[in-house]
């Protein structure tokens, strides 16, 4: 049998991480050759190697630290040391997660090599090009040579951009993969270890640029947060970006006694403390879908959202960014009857992807 060039993988997130995890896994599990670039767009120990550890991955073969700075110069970063690797590795396919800066980073590294480039979690739209992610999305999308999305709703948004049929494929979210791998493995003694109880407390997460650089919005948001703890007399417990504190204290924004604000967890503990929450308050794309697979209620801070399925099921509300309507949305989901179904597959998500892979770009 000759021998076929591996399968270059590019993340660099907490959330490529945990939804690049079942691929990599499954690659793994069947002897199949590939290699990971880590561009580290996410430095910090807490928000990505212990994820490597706890999703019992191996270590990235390349490591890129790229780090932080500015759009245009951490993408540069990335393109340049990308394509060296690409340069030099023989691959057959590049695949691509989502809507970060490593992510359009990898694939147009990959395209302007004339690598196939394929784009897990394709399709997404909030239909606001102020946020950079979309940005990012919708060029991935434009330079893949397939596009996995996890539904029919964006095998749709991407008919209707003009990609063609036989360029998409509806495959799940491999986040539904890596919650049912590891659900069974949740280290539920974070209740205990942070000190409170079962569907007793909020967790809560702002990390978005467009939320957090405002001192306007980010003190509405967290002051309607603080007030709803109070009323419904729940605990918040905040694991916050680095980013989040840093503007929380320059604008000199204080958090009443009712919110808690930790580290970031790792992978296990924080998907415990997801399942045990009453409410999972957020402007995160990844929780909202996390959220909804295990059941929690969700109150997304944010005008739109890329995971409509989420609100369409009953799991989820846009609460925008002003006080009121937070308050009522948190009101609304704290009393919602929970009694729908994940709409983003069966957990075999990385099995179709890897299968297509190995059909079309290694054969």
């Amino acid at each position: 049998m000759m021998k076929m060039d591996p399968i270059g993988i590019v993340l660099g997130t907490r959330p490529e991480i945990i939804k690049m995890s079942p691929v990599i896994s499954y690659l793994i599990e069947r002897d199949i050759e590939h290699y990971v670039i880590h561009s580290n767009q996410h430095y910090s120990a807490e928000l990505d190697s212990i994820f490597f550890k706890q999703l019992k991955l191996p270590p990235p073969h390349f490591s890129l630290d790229v780090g932080s700075g500015t759009h245009g110069e951490q993408t540069g970063k990335m393109l340049q040391r990308i394509e060296q690797i690409f340069l030099k590795e023989k691959t057959s396919v590049v695949l691509v997660q989502g809507d970060t800066n490593t992510t359009l980073a990898g694939a147009l590294s990959a395209s302007k090599l004339h690598i196939p480039v394929a784009h897990i979690e394709a399709g997404l739209r909030s239909h606001d090009r102020k946020m950079p992610e979309e940005i990012n999305r919708i060029m991935t999308d434009h330079i893949s040579d397939i596009c996995f999305v996890p539904t029919q709703t964006q095998e749709k948004i991407l008919l209707q951009e003009g990609i063609a049929p036989s360029k998409i494929l509806i495959t799940g979210n491999t986040v539904v993969d890596a919650v049912l791998r590891n659900q069974g493995l949740m280290r539920n003694e974070i209740l205990s270890t942070i000190g409170v109880e079962k569907n007793k407390y909020f967790i809560t997460t702002i990390h978005r640029q467009e939320n957090v650089d405002d001192k306007k919005i980010l003190g509405e948001i967290f002051n309607a947060i603080c007030e709803a703890g109070k009323k419904f007399g729940y605990d918040i417990i905040a694991p916050l970006h680095p980013r989040t504190v840093s503007m929380l204290e320059k604008y000199s924004i204080k958090l009443s006694n009712k919110i808690r604000v930790i580290k970031p967890l790792g992978y296990l503990e924080f998907l415990a403390l997801q399942k045990n929450a009453s409410l999972i308050i957020t402007d995160s794309g990844g929780l909202q879908e996390e959220a909804c697979i295990l059941n929690t209620p969700c109150v997304t801070v944010r005008e739109n959202t890329e995971r409509p399925e989420t609100v369409d099921v009953g799991a989820n509300i846009i609460a925008g960014i002003r006080h009121q309507s937070i308050l009522e949305s948190i009101n609304i989901m704290l009393h919602k009857e929970i009694n729908w179904s994940n709409p983003f597959g069966d957990g075999t998500s990385a099995s179709k992807i890897v299968k297509y892979v190995q059909k079309n770009f290694q054969e």
